[in-house]
């Protein structure tokens, strides 16, 4: 992963857990808004109460013909009897029967005052009443709350990516220490290999050479995931017909001499026109981790089955062994996991596998007993077929 990849993902994860510690406090604040706006509400509708009852108090019935009733922008209110029915109200929503004070009903604060019996136009409650509405303090908690989002999540990115720089540096100094590694353990490789082949051209076959050749073979196998590993995200694997039952001939040939190291057989039923459309380089890592892992796990004297078919879903590739066999066959794919780690090995070959699996939708079925062996059952789809893309 790019680090910049890193410090996102991981700058998004804190910021999404700052975001839920924050939701309690935020919740406390916003009830306590509530609350506050409520109080303010009330003292609102008293305050109006305390117009109306001033007005109604000033109103001289000997002097004025009629009493104009105070109106107000959004506050309604009215004067009602005993019973609740309206002798004047400027009320158009119902209103439930409630008792003196200070009430809160379907997003409407109401506010009934009691009045002395008889002694303004026969009423004995005043109801001033407005709507409640926390649009606003919503909106603002709202607005707190990405601000904070923002921030925390910018703040993340920029530090994690920094602190990521010392990092990036030790890896880009490791991946180069690895790269001339491989480089430099690569060419005395070819050069044993080269020689042995002069050797036995020149002189009769030495088992002590071929024994050195299996191993070395072995040593390149191992370079080559790891050579794949640090190039695949870098490369285009550019795709080309590939004759299978050939390319897999030549793949068990040059395992024979591995396997001979423990008297292994690899019996190999081949079946003609498997055409596909495929990169070799990435073929060539599937075909080489399984006959390699093969190899290194079955019992010394037995042989490895290796089948090209064809079928209804596609190309069938079969590896059995007759060896240790899995006892978890889906830890195997992942990366650095080894069952048994006097093996040797890095668990790195079948992740690659696994990775060329999915990207390239090739199927997979692994049949494993403990002490007796498995199965790896590769189904290449249709769609690769060489016959959908070229005539040979």
């Amino acid at each position: 992963m790019k680090d910049s990849q890193y410090a996102l993902k991981n700058a998004f994860i804190y910021t999404i857990l700052i975001a839920l510690i924050l939701l309690a406090p935020l919740y406390i604040y916003t009830v306590y808004m509530k609350s506050i706006y409520e109080v303010q509400n009330e003292l609102l509708l008293k305050q109006r109460s305390t117009l109306i009852l001033s007005a109604m108090e000033e109103f001289d019935e000997t002097r004025e013909d009629a009493f104009e009733y105070p109106r107000f922008k959004s506050i309604e209110s009215g004067l009602y009897d005993l019973h609740f029915e309206p002798i004047f109200s400027l009320i158009t929503k119902p209103i439930a029967k409630f008792s003196p004070g200070y009430h809160i009903y379907d997003d409407h604060a109401y506010l009934i005052v009691s009045l002395p019996a008889q002694r303004y136009f026969d009423a004995e409650y005043m109801i001033i009443a407005n709507s409640l509405s926390y649009a606003s303090l919503y909106q603002r908690v709202s607005i707190i709350l990405l601000s904070i989002v923002i921030l925390v999540f910018t703040l993340s990115f920029v530090f994690l990516d920094l602190f990521s720089q010392p990092f990036k540096r030790v890896n880009e100094k490791l991946d180069n220490f690895i790269k001339d590694s491989m480089h430099e353990i690569n060419t005395p490789l070819s050069i044993i290999n080269v020689n042995i082949d002069l050797y036995n051209q020149k002189y009769d076959s030495s088992k002590y050479l071929q024994r050195i050749k299996a191993a070395t073979k072995t040593l390149s196998n191992i370079y080559n995931d790891m050579d794949y590993l640090i190039k695949n995200k870098k490369l285009d694997f550019i795709p080309e017909a590939i004759d299978l039952k050939a390319f897999m001939a030549e793949r068990i040939s040059y395992f024979d001499e591995v396997a001979a190291m423990k008297n292994i057989v690899i019996v190999s039923d081949l079946d003609d026109d498997m055409n596909i459309f495929f990169n070799t380089t990435q073929l060539q890592r599937i075909i080489d981790n399984n006959l390699s892992n093969a190899i290194k796990y079955s019992y010394e004297e037995s042989s490895i089955e290796v089948a090209l078919k064809r079928d209804e879903s596609g190309i069938r590739l079969m590896f059995t062994d007759h060896g240790v066999g899995i006892a978890d066959s889906d830890k195997i794919f992942e990366r650095y996991y080894r069952e048994e780690t006097g093996k040797g090995g890095f668990g790195i070959g079948l992740n690659i596998v696994r990775s060329i699996m999915d990207e390239a939708g090739i199927g997979l079925e692994v049949i494993s007993q403990l002490k007796k062996g498995s199965t790896f059952i590769y189904t290449f789809p249709r769609s690769i077929s060489i016959n959908k893309h070229f005539k040979l």
